[in-house]
């Protein structure tokens, strides 16, 4: 099924839907991701970025880290 049926078939779906407790939760979820998606980033400076390495070393030098098989396991 390509992408245009697929909208086409969910508006058809939210259209008959009469559950106002659904209808919020698919508003915040698509809501919650526009937010997401117009987060603007801001490119760090020369200066900061040479920071953030150096506490970045000095966290790592001091035991203050995560392996990746324990974030694995946190996930």
């Amino acid at each position: 099924m390509d992408l245009q049926t697929r909208k086409l078939n969910l508006i058809e779906y939210l259209i008959g839907l009469q559950d106002e407790e659904l209808i919020s939760k698919i508003e915040a979820a698509v809501f919650k991701g526009k937010k997401k998606s117009n987060y603007y980033l801001k490119p760090f400076s020369k200066k900061e970025l040479v920071e953030r390495a150096r506490e970045s070393d000095s966290d790592y030098k001091a035991g203050r880290f995560k392996t990746q098989e324990q974030l694995e396991k946190e996930l």
